[in-house]
């Protein structure tokens, strides 16, 4: 077992009567960036604190590198913590900043900086080590507190939302300044977020959480592509929602009477409904399509240009739908309008409608 793998075995976190984690239980890879995604309170941040030492899980063992971790502090443990805010030292330079782990442990000056500048050099800012802090931009900073990070030579890097406080375009730059980092590093990075854009581009596998629960771990295309449970579908990503019941079902393909008539759709997780079940079938704005032949019959509510895509929003039935087309030079589709629509049944998600 690598010295960069980390268990959690049955952890659960209780805070009184409040449970903040229940009965988490997951392998994470050594060299693997994994995410925790969730929303404010699902537990994800509780769950790296115990990872890192500040807080022991109330039942279950973590285990890093296959050793248990119990009374194990975070200055003893092979882990490296950066924060939401970063909590770099605005009056150091950028090289004292990178290189104060290791003015703590002892190092002497001159080593101190040949490691800052080579870790500047592998954070892609070179020559800057001389500069404060307050003198850089935003992603700029974010790169330094991962230098920092890096000089102690941790083996699992743990990150606590670190892109909240950036703005669109330079949280979108720094997913792939953060994934190239982690790869040239070879390190596990364990990164926590709300951010589904920031868990699937970046991960090589994603936990989504809800309530203490962590609900699927998957790769993010499978996230994405076959969630498991409603908050799944819903949390991640956009989604229409049908609700419905089950007429028969064969194989994976379930028959369902709606209020837009009887569609198809595919079971989630190969579940088996029975006939007259409650179910709702979910199917991305992106795989409904314009189809004259289709199914759905529709009206136009309206429809809004962003750039690339267009947003068409719907009403069919007492649904509200919504479809994601590529962006052109059509005009924008006027309200009113009657259309009809259509979906791939393999490409759609039918669920039981408890806990929709």
């Amino acid at each position: 077992m690598s010295t960069r793998d980390v268990t959690l075995d049955h952890v659960s976190i209780r805070f009184g009567q409040h449970t903040a984690v229940n009965n988490a239980l997951l392998n994470i890879a050594g060299g693997e960036f994994f995410s925790f995604l969730g929303p404010s309170g699902c537990g994800k941040t509780t769950l790296l604190r115990c990872i890192s030492g500040f807080i022991e899980p109330t039942e279950g063992r973590v285990l890093i590198g296959g050793k248990d971790m119990k009374r194990v502090g975070p200055n003893k443990r092979p882990t490296a913590l950066i924060f939401q805010n970063l909590a770099l030292f605005p009056l150091m330079s950028v090289a004292d900043n990178i290189a104060f782990p290791l003015e703590v442990r002892g190092v002497g000056r001159k080593e101190r900086r040949k490691r800052a500048d080579e870790l500047l050099d592998l954070i892609a800012l070179p020559g800057v080590g001389d500069k404060k802090v307050y003198e850089l931009s935003g992603g700029q900073r974010q790169r330094v507190a991962i230098a920092r990070a890096l000089a102690v030579e941790p083996d699992i890097l743990l990150l606590d939302e670190p892109l909240s406080a950036l703005d669109l375009k330079l949280r979108q730059h720094m997913r792939t300044e953060l994934r190239a980092i982690q790869q040239r590093v070879g390190l596990t990075f364990i990164y926590i977020t709300h951010d589904q854009g920031e868990a699937l581009t970046m991960s090589d596998r994603v936990a989504v959480m809800n309530a203490g629960v962590i609900e699927q771990i998957d790769d993010p295309l499978t996230i994405y592509e076959k969630p498991r449970t409603p908050f799944v579908a819903s949390f991640v990503g956009e989604t229409n929602s049908i609700p419905g019941k089950v007429v028969s079902q064969s194989g994976f393909d379930v028959s369902l009477d709606t209020a837009l008539g009887r569609l198809v759709g595919r079971s989630a997780g190969g579940r088996q409904f029975a006939s007259g079940q409650d179910v709702v079938l979910f199917v991305r704005p992106e795989q409904l399509m314009l189809d004259p032949g289709g199914k759905i019959a529709a009206t136009v509510v309206k429809e809004e240009f962003e750039g690339s895509q267009r947003h068409l929003f719907l009403e069919a039935g007492n649904a509200a739908l919504r479809v994601s087309r590529v962006g052109g030079g059509a005009e924008l589709m006027a309200p009113g309008l009657a259309v009809k629509l259509n979906f791939d049944p393999g490409r759609s998600s039918v669920m039981p409608a408890a806990g929709a």
